[in-house]
C-alpha cells in the first residue's frame, strides 16, 4: 500500500506531498494525525528553511476530508469534536511551523485543501486550479479554528462570499481575493515554486523565521510587549549579520549559517 504523504528533503528544502491522487489527495484521518506529526518535526529541524506542502498527480492539491469517513468519524457532534482535533492539529502544526511554508497548488483546491493552504505563509497555483469551500451543501460548517487562517488572509467579506456561495472559482479570481500570491502558466508552473523557494532560501534563514513570527503575532491585536519588541534587534547579535554585511560590502553573494 503506498504512503499517503511522501517527505522528502534536499538541502534546506523539505517537500510534503499528500499522496491519494486517485482520491484527488483527500485527508483521511489517519493523514490529518500524520501531517501534523510531520510538521512539528519540520519545525524542530533546525537546518531547514523552507517547507513546500503539494499534492500528486495533478487534478488536486488536495480537496479536503474523506467524506467516505464520515459515517465512522464524523456523524455526530461528539464525533466531530474527536476529529476536530486531528484535522486542528494538522492546520496549526503547519501554521505554527517556524520556517516558511509554500503551498504548491495544481488542480482542484477545495474545502480542508483550501484551509490547508491558507495555513502556509505563501501560496502558487496553476492557471488552471480552481478553488472554493462549498461545505454548504453538505450541511457542514466550517469551524472557527478553520475559518481564522481563511479571514486572516482574504478579510471577513471576502470569506463570507467564498463559504455563503459555495462557488468553485478559477486561479485568476483567487489572486483577486488575494487566497493566491502568484498564478503561473501550467508549463510555467513547478519552475515558478522552484523560483519562489530558491528566493526564500538564499536568505539568512533566521531573518525569514522572524519576519514569519512578527508578521503573524501583528495580526493579533493584544498590543507587544518590550521584549517583543526588542526581539527586533536580535539579528545585529547573530553570525549572519556579520556575514551578510561584509559580503554586501565586498560585492559578494552571502553563504548565511543559520547562527
Amino acid at each position: 500500500m503506498p504512503d499517503t504523504i511522501l517527505v522528502s528533503r534536499h538541502g534546506g528544502v523539505a517537500r510534503v506531498v499528500l499522496n491519494r491522487p486517485e482520491k484527488l489527495n483527500c485527508v483521511s484521518s489517519a493523514m490529518w494525525a500524520e501531517l501534523a506529526a510531520i510538521f512539528r518535526a519540520l519545525d524542530a529541524d533546525a537546518e531547514l528553511r523552507c517547507v513546500v506542502l503539494s499534492g500528486a498527480g495533478g487534478r488536486a492539491f488536495c480537496v479536503g476530508a474523506d467524506i467516505a469517513e464520515f459515517a465512522t468519524t464524523r456523524a455526530d457532534a461528539a464525533q466531530a469534536r474527536r476529529y476536530a482535533g486531528l484535522s486542528h492539529g494538522a492546520l496549526q502544526a503547519i501554521a505554527r511551523c517556524r520556517h516558511p511554508v509554500v503551498a504548491a497548488i495544481a488542480g482542484l483546491c477545495v474545502g480542508g485543501g483550501l484551509e490547508l493552504a491558507c495555513c502556509a505563509d505563501l501560496r502558487v497555483c496553476s492557471a488552471s486550479s480552481r478553488f472554493g469551500i462549498p461545505v454548504k451543501k453538505l450541511g457542514l460548517v466550517v469551524a472557527t479554528t478553520e475559518m481564522e487562517p481563511l479571514v486572516r488572509l482574504v478579510g471577513a467579506a471576502t470569506a463570507k462570499e467564498i463559504l455563503l456561495t459555495g462557488d468553485i472559482f478559477p486561479a485568476e479570481e483567487a489572486l483577486r481575493m488575494g487566497l493566491v500570491n502568484r498564478v503561473a502558466t501550467d508549463e510555467a508552473f513547478a519552475a515558478e515554486v522552484d523560483r519562489l523557494v530558491a528566493s526564500i532560501v538564499e536568505g539568512a534563514p533566521l531573518v525569514a523565521r522572524w519576519h514569519k513570527k512578527f508578521a503573524d503575532r501583528l495580526c493579533d491585536p493584544r498590543p507587544l510587549d518590550a521584549a517583543e519588541h526588542d526581539e527586533s534587534f536580535h539579528c545585529f547579535d547573530t553570525e549572519d549579520f556579520r556575514i551578510g554585511s561584509a559580503a554586501f560590502l565586498a560585492k559578494a553573494r552571502p553563504k548565511f549559517v543559520g547562527r
